[in-house]
């Protein structure tokens, strides 16, 4: 494996669909009902396509585009809603935001819209063991503070013990104090726990494709993945991939002139950190300092490798564990991430 050395109005949707087994061998298993194929699904938070299987020069991502280069890769998928929760529900049931009418994070589309089936409940209601590890559905009432249990998985879902960290006073600044920044490259053993969230879900996986391995039932399992959404709190080393000099700057960072305030995003949530909130920025259209803009896409790549990494400590295992000539991978993003900095 490869080692190295909230997103909302950007409606880009990276979708890697790849069959990991060989063709001839995959249309023979399929065509018995007892050698039914597994389903990896890897859903990442707010990936742009930033990655090299779609061109991008800079990011380094070898493992997802290993996975791409034997995979459908789609080149003009969209986002049904920029924002998490509408975007899971959306493609988890099959439905757009207009049919489940959920645009925001206050419901929970089975009581506000329709009993309508979800993918692993499908596979649930058909013979599959259904497993959730991560953010698979959006935590809260749109997924019924259950990610929809029990309707599609077939046990309760995991979820890592330190996500409840990722938005506390874990990243030291320059002057040796912890603060909740919105860039917090970490070295992981200081962090509590000595772990971060995605790196446990990634554990937590590989030991349910072990059980799996030997059972009698095929597996749907969902790996939901934290980066890159912010804050940009990874393991520091990844930070070095990226020297500042090498980050350009988005060449469109500036507000047009006459903007409707309806779209435009002051981006509230990350004014809430505390280094933004440092650069005391003007609101609603203050510019971010051109160091500062190189900074936040320099811990945006670099948690974009970071989840790269994970990516392959997965796909690594299912072949150690002789899983991947009877499954089904998939990789896809809720949708991307757009800033002050790449409007």
């Amino acid at each position: 494996m490869p080692t190295p050395g909230s997103g909302r109005g950007f409606i880009w949707l990276g979708l890697v669909l790849s069959s990991v087994c060989v063709a001839l061998g995959c249309e023979t298993q399929a065509n018995s009902t007892t050698d039914a194929l597994n389903i990896l699904l890897i859903i990442v938070d707010d990936l742009r396509p930033s990655l090299g299987c779609y061109g991008d020069k800079l990011v380094r991502s070898p493992n997802i585009d290993q996975l791409a280069s034997h995979s459908l890769l789609f080149q003009n998928a969209f986002a049904q809603q920029a924002v998490c929760a509408p975007s899971r529900v959306s493609f988890l049931t099959g439905r757009r935001p207009d049919t489940t009418r959920l645009y925001d994070f206050n419901s929970y589309w089975r009581v506000h819209a329709g009993n309508f089936s979800t993918i692993p409940q499908y596979f649930k209601e058909n013979g599959y063991v259904t497993m959730s590890v991560g953010k698979v559905f959006h935590p809260g009432i749109t997924s019924n503070h259950t990610d929809d249990s029990p309707y599609s998985w077939s046990f309760p879902p995991y979820h890592p013990s330190s996500e409840k960290y990722e938005n506390t006073k874990t990243c030291r600044g320059p002057d040796g104090e912890l603060h909740a920044n919105l860039l917090c490259p970490v070295d992981v053993v200081d962090v509590p726990e000595g772990t971060l969230p995605d790196k446990q879900s990634t554990e937590q996986a590989i030991q349910l494709l072990e059980k799996m391995k030997t059972s009698a039932s095929p597996f749907f399992l969902a790996v939901g993945y934290h980066k890159p959404h912010i804050p940009f709190r990874y393991p520091k080393e990844f930070q070095k991939l990226y020297p500042l000099e090498n980050i350009t700057l988005a060449p469109d960072s500036e507000v047009p002139d006459g903007l409707p305030p309806v779209a435009y995003n002051p981006w509230m949530d990350i004014r809430q950190r505390e280094d933004v909130q440092a650069l005391n920025i003007s609101v609603p259209y203050g510019p971010i300092p051109v160091e500062f803009q190189r900074k936040i896409r320099q811990s945006y790549f670099a948690s974009v490798s970071y989840l790269d990494t994970q990516v392959g400590r997965l796909l690594s295992a299912l072949d150690d564990l002789q899983l991947a000539n009877s499954t089904i991978v998939a990789f896809t993003s809720d949708h991307g991430f757009l800033m002050r900095t790449d409007n």
